[in-house]
């Protein structure tokens, strides 16, 4: 009867029946929140972003610069970044407008734009007179990826041949000094990893090393204490994409995928030293009793090393085994290959761009991968736009009048007309031109797109914009007396240039006719 009550009241157990209510059993619960032998190994705190980072930061950055060392997807990673946030540099556009119209001052514009120029010189816009702006540029694009963050000072003095006292110091994130955490002499202010913020967490001072700490005399021996400056917020420019709310410093872009990467390097290491190994070894001479036969050396022990294809001797009794290393075996490739594509999607960036490898792509699986990189890559253009190229204008801007370099009467009342600055990345290349134009044009046609949302989709570029810089163009070509044809048959055009591709000549580019007054003919 034991037995049989045990078995009955566990088959109740199991069916809920004959069961005291709990109210909380069926209640719903995240599965991911769950703690079960499964999940006892899974590691989670409760910290803030700041005590996360203080805990984990020199690592992360120490590791991060040693891939880009010596892993080539991390350094192909960084340079992808540099590529498509910067590459050969933004285009600098003045855009004031006249006092009375919104037609553009183009005088007061290419004089802006060549004061600019001038001041973006390395003797000019650099302390130490290395970088231009647009090195700046390039190494802050670097630096947010491989450092997780780019520091500026603004120093306000002339150097070189700049008349306008101003000047950048690139500084390394190292020497923003994490450990500089707590109490400050304002009971509402605390330092956070080297920043100070206030009530609010507005950034107010920065406490910055005065020599690298990765450098050996960066220490003060006489009292063995790090010499520290501390800056205030509005002369340092701390660029960093943050990932939590009240994040203070930024992290390596490659932080959730060091780890992957670490083992791939040590994987292929391996690997490669097994297919050298196996390339090498010929075969084993054993004898008899299953020994293996090597030469002697001096000291009794036997040869340890293998030449190819080299068989010392062969004596009576003895047999040679060929061992069957196969290496690297067929699941080689396929492991690699997903260890990247982890590493990418871990950046934000597609398999093709960071592998280089594009033998398994078509037109529409290349286009939707650029497709979403591009959408990555204008979030971090936009970003380093509104912090750094903005905030140095603006200071640039007012110094410049301030010493006479810029000369507006109304700049005081009105600073605003001639803070209107405009960068434009580089252009973003089409997989395939043809398809893409004929595919934005057929959609426009149909309704589909305006011309507003194809110029925005094309190159990013203001319909306004574009439609008053035809409108210039023409204005000038009448001027001249120079016809514009721009009535040529699309169709026919790209029907031809297929035909020309589809050739192997090649090909002669085809220029609209421009027509002078004075050669034109008229037509009755």
């Amino acid at each position: 009867m034991g037995i049989r009550s045990n078995i009955t009241n566990a088959v109740k157990r199991v069916l809920g029946f004959g069961e005291k209510a709990n109210p909380l059993k069926n209640i719903r619960a995240y599965q991911g929140a769950l703690v079960s032998r499964l999940t006892s190994d899974w590691m989670a705190s409760q910290l803030s972003a700041d005590a996360e980072i203080r805990n984990s930061l020199r690592k992360l950055r120490d590791r991060s610069r040693e891939l880009v060392r010596n892993n080539p997807y991390a350094r192909q990673a960084k340079r992808t970044t540099q590529i498509n946030m910067v590459g050969t540099g933004m285009k600098f556009q003045s855009r004031v407008t006249g006092i009375r119209s919104n037609k553009r001052d183009q005088r007061i514009n290419n004089f802006i734009e060549q004061k600019w120029a001038e001041w973006s010189s390395p003797n000019s816009c650099d302390c130490a007179g290395r970088y231009g702006f647009h090195e700046f540029e390039w190494l802050a694009a670097g630096a947010l990826c491989e450092s997780g963050e780019a520091i500026f000072r603004i120093v306000r003095q002339q150097f070189g041949d700049s008349k306008v006292p101003l000047a950048l110091q690139l500084i390394e994130s190292d020497m923003l000094d994490e450990e500089y955490t707590g109490k400050t002499l304002s009971v509402k202010n605390e330092w956070r990893n080297g920043v100070e913020i206030n009530e609010w967490g507005k950034a107010v001072r920065f406490a910055i090393l005065t020599k690298h700490p990765g450098d050996a005399y960066y220490l003060d021996y006489s009292n063995n204490q790090k010499l520290h400056i501390f800056v205030n917020a509005e002369d340092i420019i701390h660029l960093f994409l943050p990932e939590r709310p009240g994040q203070n410093r930024g992290v390596p872009w490659f932080h959730s995928v060091m780890a992957d990467m670490h083992q791939l390097q040590g994987y292929e290491e391996a690997a490669v030293i097994r297919a050298r190994a196996g390339a090498s070894i010929m075969g084993f001479v054993e004898n008899d009793q299953g020994e293996l036969i090597g030469d002697e050396v001096s000291n009794g022990q036997r040869i340890q090393s293998f030449e190819p294809g080299t068989f010392r001797y062969l004596m009576p009794n003895e047999k040679v085994t060929i061992p069957d290393i196969d290496y690297p075996s067929q699941q080689y490739e396929m492991f690699v290959k997903n260890k990247i594509r982890r590493f990418a999607t871990g950046i934000g960036c597609s398999f093709e761009t960071i592998s280089k490898d594009f033998s398994e792509t078509n037109y529409s699986s290349s286009r939707l991968s650029l497709l979403e990189d591009r959408e990555h890559w204008k979030f971090c253009q936009k970003y380093l736009i509104n912090n750094l190229h903005l905030r140095v204008f603006k200071e640039w801007m007012k110094l410049a009048v301030l010493v006479g370099e810029l000369d507006f009467d109304d700049y005081a009342t009105r600073p605003e007309r001639y803070i209107k600055p405009r960068w434009t990345p580089p252009a973003q290349h089409y997989v395939d031109p043809l398809k893409e134009v004929r595919a934005f044009r057929e959609a426009e046609q149909a309704g589909y797109m305006s011309k507003a949302q194809v110029i925005a989709a094309t190159n990013g570029g203001d319909y306004d914009d574009i439609i008053s810089e035809i409108s210039r163009e023409q204005e000038v070509a009448k001027d001249l007396g120079v016809t514009l044809d721009k009535d040529l048959d699309l169709e026919v055009e790209m029907g031809q240039l297929e035909l020309d591709l589809s050739s192997n000549q090649p090909t002669t580019p085809r220029i609209a006719p421009i027509r002078s007054k004075r050669t034109r003919k008229k037509t009755k």
